[in-house]
């Protein structure tokens, strides 16, 4: 017996290891991400969930993807030269991914983002070496909005370039030629559904076409958090833009429909609004179930996911996306004192409060 699972054990790794080559630096170590199997809601639901392991790039993030093609695609157009200096308005992630790239690329890093995001990711910038400007936070409508900030800064810098990833549509092509097809690869082609927050709509938006030009009949749903829009402008078919209340999350929602979200929009085929309770709860679920040490937008997205499940009903395959781990937000997410702070302690069961 022994031998025979020595035997197994060596086939496997021998496959394993086969598949494994070396790549060219930090960029190309992006991407080809594995796509994990979560058993506790496949088990709840009937049907087989699955999570891209976003968390898995090298900068720790879906972010690394849109951070790559944004740089890339500047360099393509001739808009940034050596040495040159790149700007951008992000909540974080996107931040990370472009300070690794610009690092890897030799290029200056300059980040404007909203003051109420994590000390782990202003910190983390700024290791990096990014210049950061943490900014009130205030609608995109505000000429002080971080975003328009990073855009000016860029305009009075020599050799500047603003990658504008909320309505750089070099954001929704990262997906569209990678996260796509390599989910389409490792389903072998049986998905049958795909959610998601938004932030910039690049990951929704590249996915969802990629999947639709493959099979008409993958649905896709649009996963909203608490202070977007975007639900109730799917939900009253682009005429209601109800914006109320806000959210724990980072990174995702929006008070606006952006240039990458835009022209997919008909591709959608249904909206999910999903609360922080159950984005809390299921941060939780993940570390208890799956050993997985997941931030506030996976956790939502994964309930997004379970609650697609039992829309299409049980013996499909639904995939989702594991955007980023919990390092970056644990001063807050398994923080007593914050949990209370937000009215969200209630919302962890008795049996997982023990992670606090």
């Amino acid at each position: 017996m022994f031998t025979t699972r020595l035997l197994r054990f060596s086939r496997f790794y021998s496959s394993v290891s086969s598949s494994l080559k070396t790549v060219d630096g930090f960029v190309g170590a992006i991407g080809n991400t594995p796509l994990i199997r979560l058993n506790g809601v496949s088990k709840e639901t009937g049907s087989e969930i699955f999570g891209k392991a976003e968390f898995m790039n090298p900068g720790g993030s879906v972010k690394d993807r849109a951070a790559l093609f944004v740089v890339k695609d500047a360099e393509e157009k001739g808009l940034l030269k050596p040495g040159g200096t790149v700007v951008e308005g992000t909540a974080g992630n996107t931040g990370i991914g472009l300070a690794h790239v610009c690092r890897s690329r030799g290029y200056n890093c300059v980040i404007y983002m909203p003051n109420t995001q994590s000390q782990e990711k202003i910190d983390l910038l700024r290791m990096l070496g990014a210049e950061v400007y943490p900014v009130p936070a205030v609608a995109f409508e505000n000429p002080e909005n971080y975003n328009h900030q990073a855009r000016r800064h860029a305009e009075k810098t020599s050799n500047a370039v603003w990658t504008n990833q909320f309505d750089n549509i070099a954001n929704r092509r990262s997906h569209l030629e990678t996260t796509g097809p390599e989910i389409w690869e490792q389903t072998d082609g049986l998905v049958d559904g795909f959610t998601c927050a938004t932030g910039t709509g690049g990951t929704l938006a590249g996915v969802t076409r990629f999947l639709k030009e493959k099979n008409q009949k993958v649905k896709s749903f649009i996963a909203d958090p608490p202070g977007s829009v975007l639900y109730s402008y799917f939900k009253s078919g682009g005429k209601l833009t109800e914006r109320s209340g806000s959210s724990i999350t980072e990174g995702i929602g929006q008070g606006r429909v952006t240039t990458n979200l835009q022209q997919d929009l008909d591709l959608i085929d249904d909206a999910l609004y999903i609360s922080d309770e159950k984005s809390i709860e299921m941060v939780y679920r993940m570390l208890d179930e799956e050993g997985l040490y997941m931030g506030a937008s996976t956790a939502l997205n994964v309930v997004a996911a379970v609650e697609m499940a039992k829309i299409l009903g049980p013996g499909k395959k639904i995939v989702t996306i594991l955007c980023d781990g919990a390092y970056r937000y644990q001063t807050r997410l398994f923080s007593r004192k914050w949990l209370e702070s937000k009215g969200l302690l209630h919302a962890i069961p008795e049996h997982l409060q023990k992670y606090i």
